[in-house]
């Protein structure tokens, strides 16, 4: 090993153990940190993500990478110089005052936006956003004239490497050309179809042991992880202390169910990185949407399948009680219903990416200065009516304030929620070609075999290989929408 590469793996494991700071201290501040220490607490982590930006652009590291190219690697060594030049690479193109102002802005409005969403304050949240919009307009375009591409496009490529708008046009394109038809006719199906909604309440601490029973059928680690609540769901951590949240409602349990699920397929993601390679960027997830497509495989493919549905009755009539509206068939018609509502994280699968959609292009017109802060609820409500037939004027809370990511400028995120569900789609696909008796397995709780499968085409990789390669080893082809389209059809429209 080169002395430059070795300098290097050493830098980056102290900027790892920085990060497992940081990822633990931002988990409290969503989960259990009193609202007074919202200030010192943004102060600090502003102070952290100084830290770790000083470490990484600092001219020794520049000079390492650059030796460190000519030296003799061997296959994973390279894919980790190669993401290594990628982290300094986006880290150098940013002042440290840059990093620090949206830092704080992001933490001010986020903490803020807790307050300001259940009082449907826009006006108040609008203040802070208009800070962070500033803020990421000016890093995007810092980053837009080093890469040559659009200010949006430079953002994008921060969650989804390889990704670009003109792609996600072509696909969300045709999303668009064939999702409102096919909604209305499962609709139009399912208005014929009579489902009872189990009526509450449904004590908290049931909801807990119910979402800790299903952690442990689906493999969670406990002894590398907790789960807890906060106002929105998420799965933080590191691989070896991995945390996830989920929220409760003693009206129905379904979507805390359903989220831990998701975020359950996040922190097995995480859990199952690369042990060996620890501390090294190529130990990391591949990028976000491949992140997304693990929960979404255990949330839509394997958590919604009337297999797995009938699997963990038993145990959810336990816990909640044999009441009216578990009986199997309407327990599965229950979880399969699709009703377009205004609320992301609640959406239907099929509904689903019309949300996305939505956020998309609101983002990008913004990310470009086509359109400012004041413009979105309008906007949003132009949307929301064409895409999926909703109002929401005046409704500031269920509409363009219900999400964090914008609070803390994540702008470029969201695409990757849909481009998950179709790698989510493809994988399961490949799942079916390799494990024929897939379903079996499912209805029976074996579901180990399904998770080596995983082991071995996703979660062992980290980031040793693109987006587009990890894909294409695993299903043989790269991304391919048709299975996204073909999973809603198989399971709304034609019963399986």
């Amino acid at each position: 090993m080169s002395s430059a590469y070795a300098n290097l793996t050493k830098t980056f494991t102290r900027l790892s153990r920085f990060s497992h700071l940081s990822a633990i201290t931002g988990w409290d501040m969503m989960t259990m940190m009193p609202p007074a220490g919202s200030s010192a607490r943004g102060a600090a982590l502003a102070e952290l993500s100084v830290l770790q930006h000083e470490i990484l652009t600092d001219k020794k590291v520049e000079q390492w990478l650059k030796e460190a190219s000519d030296a003799s690697l061997n296959d994973v060594e390279r894919a980790n110089l190669a993401e290594m030049h990628r982290a300094w690479q986006q880290a150098a193109l940013l002042p440290a005052s840059l990093v620090e102002a949206k830092s704080v802005a992001g933490t001010r409005c986020e903490h803020a936006w807790r307050q300001q969403r259940p009082a449907n304050d826009w006006q108040g949240f609008a203040t802070n956003l208009k800070e962070v919009v500033r803020l990421s307009r000016e890093e995007a375009e810092i980053r837009a004239q080093a890469n040559g591409c659009s200010r949006y496009d430079a953002l994008l490529d921060i969650f989804e490497p390889g990704m670009t708008s003109a792609r996600l046009d072509k696909t969300f394109g045709d999303i668009k050309e064939w999702l409102p038809s096919l909604l209305s006719r499962i609709v139009e199906k399912q208005a014929r179809q009579q489902v009872e909604v189990p009526v509450g309440p449904f004590a908290v601490e049931s909801q807990k042991q119910l979402g800790h029973a299903l952690m442990k059928l689906l493999n969670f680690d406990f002894n590398a992880g907790r789960l807890d609540v906060s106002a929105h769901p998420f799965c933080g951590g590191v691989p070896e202390d991995v945390r996830i949240t989920t929220r409760y409602n003693e009206n129905e349990f379904i979507s805390a169910m359903m989220g831990v699920i998701h975020e359950t397929g996040h922190a097995n993601y995480e859990q199952n990185l690369p042990k060996q390679w620890a501390g090294q960027p190529v130990a990391l997830a591949r990028s976000t949407a491949i992140h997304e497509s693990q929960s979404l495989f255990f949330e839509k493919q394997l958590g919604r399948s009337a297999e797995f549905l009938s699997l963990i009755l038993p145990q959810v009539k336990q816990l909640m009680g044999d009441r009216p509206g578990l009986e199997e068939g309407n327990f599965i018609a229950l979880n399969q219903r699709v009703k377009p509502g205004l609320i992301r994280v609640d959406a239907d699968e099929v509904s689903y990416p019309a949300h996305i959609i939505l956020r998309y292009e609101i983002e990008r017109a913004l990310i470009e200065g086509d359109i400012e802060v004041d413009d979105i609820p309008a906007l949003w409500q132009e949307k929301m009516q064409s895409l999926l037939g909703l109002d929401t004027t005046g409704n500031y809370r269920d509409g363009c304030m219900q999400d964090i990511h914008w609070t803390d400028g994540a702008f470029g995120y969201f695409p990757t929620y849909t481009l998950g569900a179709m790698y989510a789609a493809q994988l399961f696909q490949s799942v079916k070609k390799a494990l024929p008796q897939v379903n079996d397995y499912l209805r029976e709780g074996n579901l180990q075999p399904v998770f080596d499968w995983l082991q071995q085409n996703i979660w062992q990789h980290g980031s040793r290989f693109s987006t587009r390669t990890l894909i294409e080893n695993a299903s043989g082809e790269d991304l391919n929408p048709l299975y996204f389209k073909q999973h809603l059809e198989n399971r709304y429209l034609n019963g399986h």
